[in-house]
């Protein structure tokens, strides 16, 4: 049964954990698999995060609505790369869609409020902050001249001039990207005005076309630090790669704007980090070099 569950493991690691780190141990991983379980860490240690709650029942997440209001945020139990997420919700019609889809990914399934805000990534590995990225949903800026299909290509081309291939992905143009448009009354053929973002789709993740933009370390509130350093803490883990979202931005302490944690991520995905749209490529190695000194065991067990 061991032998069976390593394989799984393994083919699990490869076929969906490529580029993701392993250097925890099967005790932390298994504290940070579901949402739950972090929410529950932050509420212990003091750390701001939205008000949430798992069900298998769909009436329970509406009563979550009627209760705490929308936008809410549905999102499986257990999942990666934000497969399986949906939001912002902001009305009964796009409850039930999004339960239907995420439940299609995992039973369980968590409904939590949602702030619109800036996303970001943190990593933090053996006490220290290693690298932070802002994360953007696909997304095309107006220039008052080009349709939004030539901004794509525009883009798309601008990507495979600076190797972001294959870690970041092109924008789409296909049936999911002229629905998200159409929701706004935009159209493939649509003049944005100069300046204008429109967004592509929802989902802050590589996979539709997101991006992402590395940003300096120093530019952080030592309070902002201790903070994030304080998760670490929190799940004994040796690195994190930590989810959070604020109001006015990252480089603002977080106790004078909203902010969220959304969850954590025992075997954070640090190739992206390599790979950024904007910002500078940062020197990651010497993290590296401490992080593979570690001697930790069951790696290669679920």
């Amino acid at each position: 049964m061991n032998a069976l569950r390593k394989y799984i493991y393994l083919w699990i690691s490869k076929r969906f954990m490529d580029g993701c780190s392993s250097y925890n141990s099967l005790e932390v991983r298994k504290s940070c698999r579901s949402k739950k379980q972090a929410r529950e860490v932050f509420a212990q240690g003091d750390i701001p995060h939205a008000n949430g709650m798992i069900f298998i029942n769909p009436l329970k997440a509406f009563a979550f609505a009627k209760t705490y209001g929308y936008p809410l945020v549905i999102k499986p139990n257990v999942s990666g790369f934000s497969r399986g997420s949906h939001f912002p919700i902001r009305n009964a019609k796009e409850l039930w869609k999004a339960i239907f889809l995420a439940k299609l990914w995992w039973p369980a399934t968590v409904v939590e409020q949602y702030l619109e805000g800036n996303n970001y990534r943190v990593v933090v590995a053996q006490g220290k902050i290693m690298s932070v990225l802002q994360r953007y949903s696909p997304f095309v800026e107006g220039n008052g001249v080009d349709s939004i299909s030539t901004l794509i290509d525009a883009e798309n081309t601008v990507r495979e001039s600076m190797g972001l291939y294959p870690c970041i992905h092109p924008l789409q143009k296909g049936s999911v990207t002229q629905r998200f448009l159409k929701k706004q009354g935009l159209g493939l053929e649509s003049i944005p005005d100069k300046g204008a973002i429109i967004t592509l789709f929802y989902r802050i993740s590589l996979a539709p076309g997101g991006v992402v933009r590395t940003i300096e370390k120093d530019t952080l509130p030592a309070v902002n630090e201790a903070l994030f350093k304080k998760v670490l803490d929190l799940f004994d883990a040796n690195i994190l790669g930590i989810d959070v979202i604020l109001e006015k931005g990252i480089e603002t302490d977080y106790r004078d704007q909203k902010c969220i944690f959304l969850e954590v991520n025992s075997r954070p995905y640090l190739k992206m980090h390599d790979y950024p749209r904007y910002g500078k490529k940062e020197d990651l190695s010497h993290y590296f070099d401490e992080l593979d000194q570690l001697n930790i065991g069951q790696t290669d067990v679920f």
